[in-house]
């Protein structure tokens, strides 16, 4: 069965997007970006940020988010795949970060949350833009404790969301 991934959550006001590969099952069940409790997303997103995002109702977060500048999309528009993680992603249908420049006029820095993400840093630099690779919020990515993802994510989101 060929899943569908989420609607990018961008604005005419985006600064600064985040570009995941593709939501996990529950994430996709919930029709939530990193709606998994394990994932690390929101408590690095609060700490980097200085907000208590965690806390806050999903559409509560995503309107923060928007206040700031900040945007949340995958690299993976549909894909066959068993389980949630990312290796067993298969016939990946990409989104067209090339509309980047139409849906976010103001987009100056990509974030690559993850590796798979990352691979995608060819199409998205012809425009132009900033990019930087984080480490993933996964919790299956153990090879980094919370600690240093969040040094990472810090240094990285800071100085271009607005406060």
């Amino acid at each position: 069965m060929r899943l569908q991934g989420l609607p990018p959550v961008i604005d005419a006001w985006t600064r600064c997007l985040i570009l995941g590969s593709f939501p996990g099952e529950r994430s996709l069940a919930r029709q939530q970006y990193y709606g998994h409790p394990t994932n690390q997303f929101w408590p690095l997103l609060s700490c980097a940020l200085v907000e208590l995002l965690v806390h806050l109702p999903y559409r509560d977060r995503l309107a923060r988010l928007a206040d700031r500048g900040v945007g949340l999309w995958d690299v993976v528009r549909t894909c066959t795949r068993q389980g949630s993680l990312d290796a067993a992603i298969r016939k990946a249908e990409r989104n067209d970060v090339m509309r980047l420049r139409q849906l976010a006029p103001r987009l100056q820095v990509v974030l690559f949350n993850g590796a798979l993400a990352a691979r995608q840093q060819g199409a998205v630099a012809a425009p132009g833009y900033r990019l930087a690779v984080l480490p993933s919020s996964s919790a299956a990515y153990a090879g980094c404790c919370f600690d240093r993802k969040l040094a990472a994510w810090r240094s990285a989101i800071r100085q271009w969301v607005r406060p």
